[in-house]
C-alpha cells in the first residue's frame, strides 16, 4: 500500500497441555512454550510494530511464590526487546544457578516467562498514545489467584462511553476512559461476582478457605462471565485472557470482523490472529487449523479441558475483507488464491483503458503487497493473449508460415519490476517544500524498463489517501516518458471510516470522499453537503437506535467510474507529462474473490453493528465542522 495506514493488532495464545519437564525430554528445553511463543509473534509482526507484549503464568505453585510474569516494549523492534529481556533473565539466573540447568522444577520456581499458559500481542497505536501504558497486555490484579486478569486483543469498540458509564453505575471508577481497559474491568467486575458467588456456595458446603481455591478453579464458569460481560459490546474483536489460576480463553465478536484460529493436539492449545502463524510454528497442515466461529470463545480451563462456546448470538457473517487485501500474510493458502483473483478480476477494466493495446504496454507493481495480485493480473493477460493467439492461428489456417506462426507466439505480456522502494530513506524535514521534495524520492525507477510511448500499468493492493501516489510515484513514474499511466487498485474505493480497529477514522483523509466533494462542486449540488450534515445533527440529537448512515447520499448522485476519473485528475502532479488514470475493483469483484469474506463498510458504508453508522455520521459533523479529530 503506498499510502500506509494503520494495521491491525495481532494475539496469540498457547498453552502447554503436558507438564515442562516433557518438553524438556522431548525437545531439549523447558523453555518450550517461551521460544515458540517468540516465534508466534515475529510470524504476526506485520500485523503490528509499535508494540509488543508477553505474559506468563505457571500452574499449581506453592503460596508466596510469584507465578505471574509480563514485560511489554515500545521500542523500535519491541519483539526483540521483549524476548532480550527475557533471555537476559533467563540467563543471569542460570549463571548464578547452575544447579537450574538441568531440574526443571527448579527452573519453574525461581524462573520467570517459563509458565505453562502463555500471552503474546504486538500492537499497531490506533488510537491514543504509543506509550507503554497502552501496550498489551494489560494487567488486573489480586491476592485471589482467580480474580487476577492478564487482557490483550485486536479490537475497537464503538460504544466506550456506554460501557463505561454501564462501569461507573456499578460502582467502578475505571482509570481512564479506553476500550482495553473498560472491556478488561468489565470482565472483571463479572469475574469478581462469579468468585464471589461460588466462594459463598462453597463455604455452605462446609469446604475451609484454603480448601475452597481449587474448587473455585475448577467449577468458574468462564462462558457465564463472557456471556455477561460482553452482551453490550459494540465493534470487532478477537480478545484473549488469562486468569490467574489458569483458565484462558478467546473471544471472537458475533459478525466475525476480527480474525481468530486455533489448533489443538495432546501437547498444546494454540490460538492466533492468523493461520500461517499456527502452520508454521507448529508444521501443521491447512485443514488442522480450525476458524473460531463468530460469537464464539475457545476456552481452555486448568485441567487442559478445552471447549468451543457460543457466547454472543453470531449476526450476518462480516469478515473483515481488508483482511484478505492486505493486512494478513500472503501465506495462507486462501488468501493468497483470493488476492490473484482480484488481480485478475480488474483485468478487463485495463485492457480497455489500454484499449487492448498489450505490445505496447508494461505491466508491473507497486511493492510488496500489491505482488500477489500483480501475478493473477498478468495471469488473466496471458489468458487472454492466448486466446487471441488461438484465434489468429485458426483464422490463417494450414496455410500458416513458421515466420508467421513465431510473430504471433511471440506476443507476450510485457512484465518489469519498475518501482522499487527505498527503505532506507526517512524525510527527517518537516518544511512543506524541502519535505515534498526527499517525499518524492522514496520510490526508485528502473531506467529503460519502458519505452518512450509506452501505456504503463502499474498495480496496487489499494489507494487510500493517494499523497504517496501524487508526491512520489507518478512523479517519478513520469521520468520514463510513458504516454499513460494507469494505477490499478485491487480493493475498491474506500469512501467510509473504518471504526473497528483500522486506523482510518477521518473522511477528509480519503481521496474517493475529496473527489465526490469536487463533483459536488462542479454540479452545483454542494447544498447536499449541508443537508446532509443537517441530517447527521437530527440523528445525533435523536434517541431512534435505528441509525442510518446518511454518508452514502454524498457518493450517491456519481458512478464508481466518475469518482474514479475525478480521483485520477486530483492525484496528478500539475507538470506530469503522461496521462493518469485511475482503477479500481468493484464491489462484485471483491465479493467475488473474498466469498467468506464480506465485510466492506469501508467500501460500501454497509456497516455490521449500529456503532458503525454513528461513527460515519460522527465523522461526517467533524468534517463540516472543522474538526480534526476521531469520531469515535
Amino acid at each position: 500500500m503506498s499510502d500506509a495506514i494503520k494495521h491491525e493488532c495481532g494475539i496469540s495464545v498457547i498453552r502447554l497441555l503436558k507438564p515442562l519437564e516433557y518438553y524438556k525430554e522431548k525437545y531439549g528445553s523447558a523453555f518450550y512454550g517461551v521460544n515458540k511463543m517468540y516465534l508466534m509473534m515475529e510470524k504476526q509482526h506485520n500485523r503490528g510494530q509499535d508494540g509488543a507484549g508477553f505474559a506468563s503464568i505457571k500452574l499449581d505453585v506453592e503460596a508466596g511464590q510469584r507465578y505471574m510474569s509480563r514485560v511489554r516494549s515500545c521500542q523500535q523492534q519491541p519483539i526483540q526487546d521483549i524476548f532480550a529481556q527475557i533471555n537476559e533473565r533467563i540467563n543471569k539466573e542460570l549463571k548464578e544457578n547452575p544447579e537450574y540447568e538441568n531440574d526443571v522444577a527448579l527452573q519453574k520456581k525461581n524462573i520467570p516467562y517459563i509458565g505453562e499458559l502463555l500471552l503474546g500481542h504486538v500492537r499497531y497505536g490506533t488510537f491514543g498514545k504509543n506509550s507503554i501504558e497502552s501496550v498489551h497486555p494489560f494487567l488486573r490484579q489480586n491476592n485471589w489467584m482467580h480474580r487476577n486478569l492478564i487482557v490483550a486483543g485486536n479490537f475497537n469498540l464503538t460504544n466506550v462511553h456506554e460501557l463505561f458509564n454501564n462501569l461507573v453505575q456499578l460502582g467502578q471508577h475505571p482509570k481512564e476512559m479506553a476500550d482495553t481497559v473498560t472491556v478488561m474491568e468489565k470482565i472483571g467486575h463479572f469475574l469478581d461476582d462469579a468468585v464471589a458467588k461460588l466462594y459463598k456456595q462453597i463455604k455452605k458446603e462446609g469446604y475451609s478457605k484454603q480448601e475452597a481455591s481449587p474448587i473455585i478453579a475448577e467449577r468458574l464458569k468462564v462462558s457465564k462471565i463472557l456471556k455477561r460481560a460482553a452482551k453490550n459490546f459494540d465493534g470487532g474483536f478477537a480478545m484473549a485472557g488469562l486468569l490467574g489460576h489458569g483458565d484462558a480463553f478467546v473471544l471472537r465478536d458475533p459478525a466475525g470482523i476480527r480474525p481468530a484460529y486455533y489448533y489443538k493436539d495432546d501437547e498444546i492449545v494454540v490460538v492466533a490472529s492468523e493461520r500461517p502463524a499456527i502452520q508454521t510454528v507448529f508444521n501443521v497442515p491447512f485443514e488442522e487449523v480450525k476458524e473460531l466461529e463468530p460469537g464464539n470463545a475457545i476456552i481452555v480451563k486448568k485441567n487442559g479441558t478445552t471447549r468451543i462456546k457460543q457466547i454472543l448470538e453470531p449476526r450476518e457473517r462480516k469478515a473483515c475483507s481488508f483482511e484478505r487485501i492486505y493486512f494478513s500474510r500472503g501465506s495462507d493458502k486462501e488468501i493468497y488464491q483470493e488476492r490473484k483473483m482480484l488481480g485478475k478480476l480488474v483485468f478487463p477494466q485495463i485492457l480497455k483503458a489500454i484499449d487492448h493495446d498489450l505490445k505496447n504496454t508494461v505491466f508491473s507493481y507497486i511493492p510488496n503487497t500489491a505482488e500477489t495480485s500483480f501475478f493473477g493480473m498478468v495471469k488473466e493477460a496471458q489468458n487472454y493473449l492466448n486466446k487471441k493467439k488461438e484465434e489468429q492461428i485458426l483464422a490463417i489456417g494450414a496455410k500458416i508460415t513458421s515466420e508467421e506462426l513465431h510473430e504471433i507466439l511471440e506476443v507476450r505480456p510485457r512484465i518489469e519490476k519498475v518501482a522499487i522502494k527505498d527503505a532506507k530513506l526517512r524525510t527527517f524535514i518537516t518544511q512543506d517544500d524541502s519535505r515534498d521534495d526527499l517525499v518524492a524520492h522514496v520510490y526508485d525507477i528502473s531506467y529503460g524498463s519502458v519505452k518512450e510511448g509506452d501505456n504503463l500499468v502499474i498495480i496496487d493492493d489499494s489507494i487510500v489517501r493517494g499523497t504517496t501516489l501524487k508526491k512520489s510515484i507518478l512523479k517519478i513514474l513520469d521520468r520514463l516518458s510513458p504516454k499513460k499511466i494507469i494505477v490499478v487498485s485491487s480493493a475498491p474505493q474506500i469512501r467510509y471510516p473504518d471504526c473497528y480497529g483500522i486506523d482510518m477514522a477521518k473522511l477528509e483523509d480519503f481521496i474517493a470522499f475529496r473527489a465526490a466533494l469536487a463533483l459536488h462542486e462542479e454540479n452545483n449540488t454542494m447544498h447536499v453537503i449541508k443537508e446532509v450534515y443537517q441530517k447527521c445533527i437530527d440523528q445525533v440529537k435523536s434517541k431512534d437506535r435505528d441509525i442510518i448512515n446518511y454518508v452514502k447520499e454524498i457518493y450517491a448522485p456519481f458512478s464508481a467510474e466518475q469518482i474514479s476519473h475525478k480521483i485520477g485528475q486530483l492525484l496528478s502532479p500539475i507538470d506530469i507529462k503522461a496521462e493518469v488514470q485511475i482503477i479500481y475493483q468493484g464491489i462484485s469483484g471483491l465479493h467475488e474473490a473474498c466469498p467468506k469474506n464480506l465485510g466492506d463498510w469501508y467500501f460500501t458504508g454497509n456497516y455490521p453493528t449500529p456503532g458503525g453508522n454513528r461513527v460515519v455520521n460522527r465523522a461526517f459533523i467533524n468534517f463540516y465542522e472543522g474538526r480534526n479529530e476521531r469520531a469515535y
